[in-house]
């Protein structure tokens, strides 16, 4: 070696020879993906609470509204049930046929009073009373169909007929109750009735009373005495 040959730089390229194979370039290098599926996810989350939050403030805020008119109006109307006496009980016709069918017609009157000041009554005309007597039905009728104005009080005649087979249980029974001057007769009510607010007419229910009538005699023509009574209501929705 040329000791002239130490003191120079070292070549800034190396030549290869065919045996030393040709030179490869670097591996490609690629950008590593940025991945914002968890950054979206978490928007989306964000979103989807937000959207939550607000149906359920708004719904919160209808529901306060809504009840705050609610207990506006209950205070306006002061609303009160109105009550129901049956008042009279007449019997027109009980006759026992030859074949032992028993027909009856019967009077009843109705005290209905209505208490609210500011709330009316719309009776309507699909309505039926059915007379009830040891579990079988005697005559049935109807309520005429009328608006009851506010702070009224008004008797409603109801005629009922009706056609049935009188028993021997029947008999016995009725023959019983006559000894003993009490004879226990159910009175049902069905009637559909709507809320009146000066001529607006609310949303339609069913009035359902129990009547539980004790009276002493069903002899026609005859003053019939009504020695207790009890009631029971229940209301009905569409």
């Amino acid at each position: 070696m040329n000791p002239d040959d130490q003191h120079l730089p070292p070549p800034k390229y190396v030549m290869l020879s065919e045996n030393q194979g040709s030179l490869r370039p670097p591996p490609y290098r690629r950008n590593i993906p940025r991945y914002h599926s968890k950054d979206h996810g978490r928007s989306g989350g964000f979103s989807c609470l937000r959207c939550i939050c607000c149906f359920y403030g708004c719904l919160f805020i209808f529901i306060f509204i809504l009840a705050a008119v609610l207990i506006c109006l209950f205070i306006f109307l002061k609303p009160r049930a109105p009550s129901y006496k049956v008042d009279k009980f007449d019997v027109r016709t009980f006759d026992v046929k030859p074949d032992f069918s028993l027909i009856t017609e019967f009077l009843v009157t109705v005290k209905a009073q209505n208490p609210n000041e500011n709330i009316g009554f719309g009776y309507g005309k699909d309505s039926e009373v059915d007379v009830i007597y040891t579990g079988s039905k005697l005559c049935s009728g109807q309520i005429p169909s009328f608006v009851q104005p506010q702070k009224n009080t008004t008797e409603i005649d109801v005629v009922l007929k009706g056609k049935t087979k009188f028993g021997s249980g029947m008999q016995a029974a009725l023959m019983e109750n006559r000894h003993t001057g009490k004879i226990p007769l159910l009175v049902l009510v069905n009637v559909p009735v709507r809320i009146v607010l000066g001529h607006i007419q609310l949303r339609e229910f069913v009035f359902k009373l129990n009547c539980s009538l004790v009276v002493d005699n069903l002899a026609p023509n005859k003053k019939v005495q009504i020695i207790s009574s009890s009631y029971a209501y229940e209301v009905e929705y569409f």
